[in-house]
């Protein structure tokens, strides 16, 4: 796989992860932002482990290093993080299905936009993050720690 693609991968990454960011205030209901919300703080505090780890894998790739263990408990974060994105896209998918529910109240003019929007955008996050796991173990290799942690007592 050329560096191209990964890099491409790393920065649609990014950038979506930035979006979702602050739609995390958005409530959109009330089409307004919520910046006093605790819940609202979830999500931004959950990327960092996976903006850590895209530098790291970028980091490795562009080195040539092999995988270490703090490459692996990041990557171990992220498979948790993961679910969470999915709840995430299904709970943006649920909120778009309720719009029939609230036909009879005044919703924002652009509730069907933004939320097909977000629920696309944790939609694309999954599988980026799934590709982003597959060109960690094309390119940088498994987690392989058996023989590094192999101790001969005997010599």
């Amino acid at each position: 796989m050329r560096n191209s693609v990964i890099k491409i991968t790393i920065f649609l990454s990014v950038l979506i992860l930035l979006i979702l960011c602050i739609s995390s205030f958005y409530g959109p209901y009330s089409g307004k932002f919520y910046f006093l919300k605790a819940s609202s703080y979830v999500l931004p505090i959950l990327t960092v482990v996976h903006f850590i780890f895209l530098y790291v894998l970028w980091f490795k790739i562009k080195e040539e290093e092999l995988t270490d263990l703090p490459m692996r408990n990041l990557e171990y974060g992220l498979y948790v993080i993961f679910f969470f994105y999915g709840y995430k896209f299904y709970q943006s998918i649920r909120v778009l299905g309720s719009f029939e529910d609230f036909e009879n109240h005044l919703l924002p003019e652009g509730f069907m936009t933004i939320q097909i929007t977000i629920a696309t955008l944790y939609f694309l996050l999954l599988a980026l993050t799934l590709l982003v796991f597959l060109f960690r173990k094309k390119r940088v290799g498994d987690y392989n720690f058996e023989e590094a942690n192999k101790i001969d007592s005997w010599d």
